[in-house]
């Protein structure tokens, strides 16, 4: 395994460990100030900021788990592609019922001047697991 391709791996495992605890300060060095997240059915989010504040609304009502096994890394000098199979599970703070929502991501990754590799582009198919759908889903 190259270094880039650990330094990705790591990313990524940092990304879902600081998602669990909320630790949003973590996660934000970890993109591009001009990321670009896209979701089915959503406006793409834009923007590091965008990011933050969405997920940060998130966390006051919800608390998340990820869990993720990585399919395949590709890098080409300064830009790579990660394709990861993800479990998310987003449970309510008031004690609701959890939703477990689970699918592929394609996340664009670019090398910066300081050597460190960000998350450029995100596109996030994730849907409801069909274990938890009901007729009404």
């Amino acid at each position: 395994m190259t270094r880039d391709e650990q330094s990705i791996r790591e990313l990524i495992t940092t990304w879902h460990r600081a998602t669990a605890s909320g630790q949003v300060s973590e996660i934000l060095p970890l993109m591009s100030e001009d990321v670009v997240f896209l979701v089915a059915g959503q406006a793409p989010m834009c923007g590091r900021q965008a990011f933050e504040q969405g997920f940060r609304n998130v966390l006051q009502t919800h608390r998340l788990h990820v869990e993720g096994e990585i399919r395949e890394i590709e890098i080409s000098e300064n830009w790579a592609y990660c394709w990861s199979c993800l479990s998310v599970t987003v449970t309510p703070r008031n004690g609701g019922v959890p939703v477990q929502r689970t699918g592929d991501t394609l996340t664009i990754l670019r090398k910066g001047a300081d050597g460190a590799w960000r998350v450029f582009r995100d596109a996030n198919l994730l849907a409801v697991a069909a274990s938890e759908k009901t007729d009404d889903a």
